[in-house]
């Protein structure tokens, strides 16, 4: 580990290597578990001391997660459902966003603060109107119910508002406004280039969200239309759960997550590292 400053080459040390190896096993165990645990049958975890290493049941464990769920429509559904208030919530919460940064118009403090009071009221508090309102629409049990809901976010709007607060100059917006361009071309050719490091970091944050959400699915959908948690839990059932089983599915569920951060993962880098410099 180094790094060039005002001249001088900075080494992190034997110390600091081993903090992070530290850091990066520590971090990184609980995904090889499941791995172990998905791999192993239910008597082997059940050993003391359990074995650390991964066995020869993966495949049947999983044959058994498809028997048990319809985990292949389950993760299916996941996707629709996370990819679309993914994107809903990127674009509504950056316009917002952009809004609120850098266009002025009549009551934007009052609309900025009541939007991010909507933060502290729980969520839970509007399940039963919004089951109310998804029933009279006729949506029970289909994915509409659970994505519109999702599509913008309070701190989806606050997050992209600080952001463009920061990395985006007015004097560039006022130079785009002498050469005739309107609030739209500005979003999409300037704001939306600037803001992608932003973007990718919400986006990430939102697909995590939206992929872990149980409580919402398990009320508007049932198991014969699940998402990917709400299908998990019909596995391992019995007198007795089956942990491996239960543990093939979480892996199966976990891999959609991994996929997606290794292709935002380079651009909330990037963002990260382009803060940096510009501080």
């Amino acid at each position: 580990m180094s790094a060039r400053r005002a001249g001088r080459t900075l080494h992190g040390g034997r110390v600091a290597y081993a903090i992070l190896v530290l850091a990066v096993l520590v971090s990184a165990f609980p995904f090889y578990w499941t791995i172990v645990a998905a791999s192993r049958s239910n008597a082997d975890l059940a050993k003391v001391p359990p074995s650390l290493l991964p066995g020869p049941n993966l495949i049947r464990n999983v044959e058994a997660v498809m028997e048990e769920a319809d985990i292949g429509k389950a993760l299916l559904n996941s996707l629709i459902v996370s990819g679309s208030i993914t994107v809903g919530t990127v674009l509504c919460c950056t316009l917002a966003g952009f809004a609120f940064a850098k266009l002025r118009f009549r009551g934007r403090g009052a609309l900025l603060a009541i939007t991010v009071g909507t933060m502290m009221i729980p969520p839970q508090l509007g399940v039963i109107p919004l089951f109310m309102l998804i029933a009279e629409l006729g949506w029970v049990n289909q994915l509409q119910s659970v994505i519109l809901p999702g599509l913008v976010s309070a701190f989806g709007v606050f997050f992209m508002r600080q952001f463009l607060v920061q990395a985006l100059p007015d004097e560039l917006i006022e130079a785009a406004r002498v050469d005739g361009a309107s609030s739209a071309r500005i979003f999409w050719s300037i704001v939306v280039p600037i803001a992608r490091p932003g973007m990718a970091v919400l986006g990430l944050l939102t697909f995590m969200a939206a992929w872990n959400d149980f409580f919402w699915p398990i009320v508007a959908l049932s198991s014969q239309n699940p998402t990917v948690q709400v299908a998990l839990r019909q596995l391992g059932g019995g007198y007795v759960h089956d942990q491996s089983v239960i543990m093939a599915g979480t892996l199966l569920g976990t891999l959609p997550v991994l996929l997606v951060f290794g292709l935002l993962g380079r651009q909330i880098v990037g963002g990260i590292m382009q803060g940096a410099v510009k501080g």
